[in-house]
């Protein structure tokens, strides 16, 4: 019997040319694009399994997608491999690393924790064009933190999802929740054991009508206890919102190195 080998490709991307990780019909996809490459070095059809989706214009700072290969010609944790696969894909994809793992590790539902950022500025930039979203004037952070601390108290994050998106539950733990300001520069950060489809950014446009002073910070709490995404803020653009950082039980092994 020809044996499998399972590895965990990790990459980072700019998602502003892909609808989203996922691959899907007459679109053009991260995943798409990763498998396409990975088919040609490794001389064999690949199919990634990634840690989970982003939407379409969603960057990525670090990914993970597992794959199978039958008795491979090359070895894959080589450098020089990561070499030749870069070369072959697109300028705003990069291949980190590749590592042999386990053969029931799994991408999505080994990961315990998903970290995103969500960045905007003030003042009209062109080098964060497509990297961050441009507001008209600095929301109060102070407001906007304090409503995040909020989340923590809470399991049923339904009044932030997209409705018919087929998931069991609308449960998550959030376990970090922060503003911060650098320059004209503001940086949300969130982590979670999961996240709905589109919960970052209508928990960052909830969270900016606070910091604008359009509602109190007691409104967070009637948001989420209506479980009504109607009584959330605005979900805001794609291209500002960051997958981060994805945890898993082996840390120690997918730390990227330093």
């Amino acid at each position: 019997m020809r044996q499998m080998q399972r590895f965990f490709v990790e990459i980072a991307f700019h998602g502003g040319a892909y609808h989203g990780w996922q691959a899907q019909p007459n679109a053009s996809t991260v995943q798409e694009t990763l498998d396409g490459a990975l088919s040609t070095v490794c001389r064999q059809q690949v199919a990634t399994v990634g840690c989970g989706r982003t939407d379409t214009g969603v960057h990525a700072k670090q990914l993970y997608a597992h794959f199978d290969l039958v008795e491979p010609r090359q070895n894959p944790e080589d450098p020089n491999f990561w070499y030749r696969l870069n070369a072959l894909l697109p300028h705003d994809i990069s291949v980190k690393r590749i590592f042999a793992v386990p053969h029931g590790a799994h991408a999505r539902f080994d990961a315990t924790q998903r970290w995103y950022e969500y960045h905007i500025h003030i003042g009209k930039d062109p080098f964060r064009r497509g990297l961050s979203w441009q507001v008209r004037s600095f929301p109060d952070l102070d407001k906007m933190n304090e409503a995040a601390r909020a989340l923590f108290d809470y399991r049923d994050f339904s009044c932030f999802s997209k409705s018919n998106t087929q998931t069991f539950t609308n449960n998550c733990t959030i376990s970090h929740a922060t503003w911060s300001r650098i320059g004209d520069c503001g940086v949300f950060t969130i982590a979670a054991d999961r996240f709905l489809r589109n919960m970052v950014r209508a928990i960052v446009g909830t969270l900016l009508e606070i910091g604008y002073g359009d509602k109190p910070v007691s409104h967070i709490h009637e948001v989420v206890s209506s479980k009504s995404r109607s009584m959330a803020g605005m979900s805001v653009p794609a291209h500002g919102l960051y997958l981060a950082r994805v945890l898993y039980p082996y840390v120690n092994q997918l730390d990227s190195p330093a």
